[in-house]
């Protein structure tokens, strides 16, 4: 059994970012992410694990494989392995989810792609 509780753990970036309340599996990577208006966070893969996101508050611009979609309150994105996925928050309020990262490794399994909205996307292959 593990417990514990959203006000144990920081952000990366202290009042927003990825927050890990589990970074150690044994099964998932569990945690909280907070995107400020105006802010993104890059352009990025996993090759084995899915990552999915629960919103808890605001709305986000996520762009799958070069897609846009928005997701907002209550939403639920499930991006499978290979499925690249940028996050850019273009509203004027906080934007907060919860993420999982399924099944846990132990070894890093993201890889960032140096792409932007507006830029062709090419999907490469893991």
């Amino acid at each position: 059994m593990k417990l514990t509780n959203e006000n144990q753990h920081q952000y990366r970036f202290q009042t927003h970012g990825p927050k890990y309340l589990t970074q150690d599996g044994p099964k998932v990577d569990f945690g909280i992410v907070v995107i400020t208006p105006g802010e993104s966070h890059p352009c990025h893969k996993h090759i084995k694990q899915e990552e999915s996101f629960y919103v808890l508050q605001g709305e986000c611009a996520v762009y799958v494989d070069g897609q846009k979609v928005v997701i907002k309150e209550g939403d639920y994105l499930q991006c499978e392995p290979g499925e690249a996925h940028l996050f850019r928050n273009e509203s004027d309020k906080d934007f907060k989810s919860v993420f999982v990262k399924s099944p846990y490794f132990e070894v890093k399994d993201s890889v960032y792609i140096d792409w932007e909205p507006g830029q062709p996307f090419i999907k490469e292959e893991n």
